[in-house]
């Protein structure tokens, strides 16, 4: 039998959560005495996993839950995405403010990514929330800040990300950065002051997609906004298979801008196959890094090796591996399970991966 790969091209289409706690000297970047090296997992599609009676594994192949696991491997945060009102039962601010209390009861921490739609947020996709669309952009301001309150209030994250993969800003068309810059900044502007004033020892990212020239004229252009952290997605597939490049964007736009930099989002195969009928994102060789087969060392090896890079940037403060636990939850028939399960960090008998390794301090 023959099962469709496709792949997704240059847009990543499914998004991306993350978790943070204490963690030993030895994880301090030497410029940032003050942090811990976060070490996260996004974990949006748990609360829908587990509500369809999936049982998870750790590396004894016992029966244990996710959180524990991760946690035990030395995951200290723990990254969730909100939609504000999804035409589908996931995502919800229920679900992540219920999510984020088991995460903060595990010892770890709450990284919230905010996509201020109702839907997947990503580079090709910034759609303002059907509640928002018929609003001034007066309007706009005020529901956007008192929406941010309300979500900072409720979930007490640890990190915040105001809106997810921006790199044409987000809040279409009124925040569009490229064809309404001056009001992308403003809606940015409001997100972060009311952050800052509603929670100021929450960390507040900005998130890009990608590791090319672009990135630089991104942050250039939200120089002016007070945030923390610089976000950025890097998945060999869509980013470039150089780990060097990796490396230097993350020096470059740390010492330019004067900020810590996070890879928010990457992922790495643990086999080319497959374990549903849902089309898989990736699936082939020429998708992945020569030197990391599609293996479970390779899979370890690929992650070991980023954490590496990142700890060697004078501005590197971490990680967060997307798609964590997408297993094919829905069986083997399922033409609507997951697009993701040859690079969840459970294998296909949802027994834990020896990728966890990375998550060790």
């Amino acid at each position: 039998m023959i099962k469709k790969i496709i792949s997704v091209g240059g847009v990543f289409i499914i998004v991306l959560v993350v978790c943070l706690s204490s963690c030993s000297s030895k994880d301090e970047t030497p410029t940032n005495q003050d942090d811990s090296f976060i070490r996260a997992a996004d974990l949006s599609f748990l609360p829908l996993i587990e509500s369809e009676n999936t049982l998870f594994y750790n590396a004894n192949n016992q029966v244990e839950n996710a959180l524990t696991t991760l946690k035990n491997a030395g995951c200290n945060t723990v990254r969730i995405r909100l939609w504000k009102n999804p035409t589908v039962n996931q995502s919800t601010l229920s679900e992540v403010k219920a999510l984020a209390i088991r995460v903060k009861n595990a010892g770890m921490k709450v990284w919230l990514c905010v996509h201020y739609s109702d839907t997947w947020a990503d580079p090709a996709n910034q759609t303002t929330p059907l509640e928002w669309q018929n609003m001034s952009f007066t309007e706009l301001k005020t529901a956007v800040a008192d929406y941010t309150s309300l979500i900072v209030t409720q979930i007490q994250p640890d990190i915040i990300q105001i809106g997810n993969e921006i790199n044409s800003g987000f809040l279409w068309p009124n925040g569009n950065l490229i064809s309404n810059e001056n009001q992308c900044l403003q809606l940015l502007n409001v997100a972060s002051s009311t952050i800052r004033t509603q929670s100021p020892n929450t960390k507040i990212m900005l998130h890009y997609a990608g590791i090319d020239a672009n990135a630089t004229w991104f942050f250039n252009k939200v120089n002016a906004i007070e945030y923390d952290y610089i976000g950025l997605s890097y998945y060999p597939i869509w980013h470039g298979k150089n780990l060097a490049n990796l490396s230097a964007t993350i020096n470059t736009l740390g010492a330019t801008y004067n900020k810590k930099v996070v890879i928010a989002e990457t992922s790495y195969p643990f086999t080319l196959g497959w374990n549903d009928w849902t089309n898989n994102v990736l699936g082939s060789n020429d998708q992945i890094i020569t030197a990391y087969p599609a293996t479970p060392e390779g899979q370890k090896s690929y992650m070991l090796a980023l954490k590496s890079v990142i700890k060697n940037t004078q501005k590197g403060i971490g990680f967060c591996y997307w798609g964590t636990e997408w297993v094919a939850f829905r069986g083997v028939q399922s033409t609507n399970g997951s697009s993701w399960e040859n690079q969840a960090m459970w294998d296909f008998n949802n027994k834990a991966l020896p990728v966890m390794e990375v998550f060790n301090p």
